[in-house]
């Protein structure tokens, strides 16, 4: 049976057992979803035709023995930056080129497990990018009043990005503009992606405000999909224990920041 799409990937409570906590005033023992998972992502290059091993660390950081599930997913980069997962495959998926050492884990204290999964590519495969997650859910239940179990987890996606053959990003400077964000005003740059596979702008570039105010700013570390244009946020670079600038507008930006080997030249002034 398929699951709905969901599109968090943090901790999450049954609604029952809180439900009846907060209705019986009884309290429940349990770890909930326990685990620390390393690398968050993969960006990797396959080869069709041939089998490409990875392996994901899962530590079990709760003080009982941790039970899991793991499956694979499709998954979609949302416009609000959110990640929609699902189970149904969607066009085009390459799930099925994906094979995963097993479906359920138990995992001691304190304890880490190097799990495996490999793709395969078909040997006729164009350049293009495979795009899935590795789920990793917790399957722990906990005692309500002594008597019911309900379930307390959460689930991880471990977002793969596999590039075959020349598949690439081509990133392209589309719109600078001023808009808010998270109630502040912001310097934002739209970016273009008219290649096949997905790129990420990175760098820094100098800032003045109207203030006289000089300092760095960098961008949203956020995906470009192909065939997407997104938006990205231009922050000052903040150094840790400090806060971070107010910036007032007009801004003016100039520098060049970069995707993989190229360079994306930015001067302009942002002004609301």
């Amino acid at each position: 049976m398929q699951r709905a799409p969901f599109s968090f990937r943090c901790f999450s409570v049954a609604p029952l057992l809180a439900l009846l906590m907060a209705c019986c005033a009884t309290s429940a023992q349990a770890d909930g979803f326990a685990a620390y998972i390393s690398p968050p992502r993969f960006e990797i290059q396959a080869v069709a035709g041939q089998t490409l091993r990875e392996v994901v660390e899962i530590q079990h950081v709760g003080r009982e023995k941790g039970n899991y599930r793991i499956y694979t997913n499709d998954w979609v980069f949302n416009p609000d930056n959110s990640v929609t997962f699902s189970d149904a495959l969607a066009p085009d998926s390459c799930r099925p080129w994906v094979a995963i050492e097993r479906r359920e884990l138990a995992i001691e204290p304190g304890a880490r497990y190097r799990y495996r999964f490999e793709i395969t590519p078909p040997p006729d495969t164009p350049p293009r990018e495979c795009r899935f997650a590795i789920m990793v859910e917790g399957l722990e239940t906990a005692k309500v009043a002594g008597q019911l179990n309900f379930p307390v987890g959460g689930r991880i996606g471990v977002i793969v990005y596999a590039t075959l053959g020349s598949a690439a990003p081509r990133l392209e400077l589309a719109a600078t503009r001023v808009t808010a964000v998270n109630g502040q005003t912001t310097a934002v740059i739209d970016i273009r992606n008219t290649g096949n596979a997905h790129g990420r702008i990175e760098g820094f570039v100098n800032g003045t405000d109207a203030s006289g105010q000089d300092f760095e700013l960098a961008p949203a570390d956020l995906p470009i999909m192909p065939g997407e244009t997104r938006s990205l946020s231009l922050s000052p670079v903040v150094t840790e224990g400090q806060t971070a600038p107010t910036v007032r507008f007009p801004l003016r930006v100039k520098g060049a920041l970069e995707w993989g080997k190229n360079r994306l030249p930015l001067d302009t002034s942002f002004t609301p």
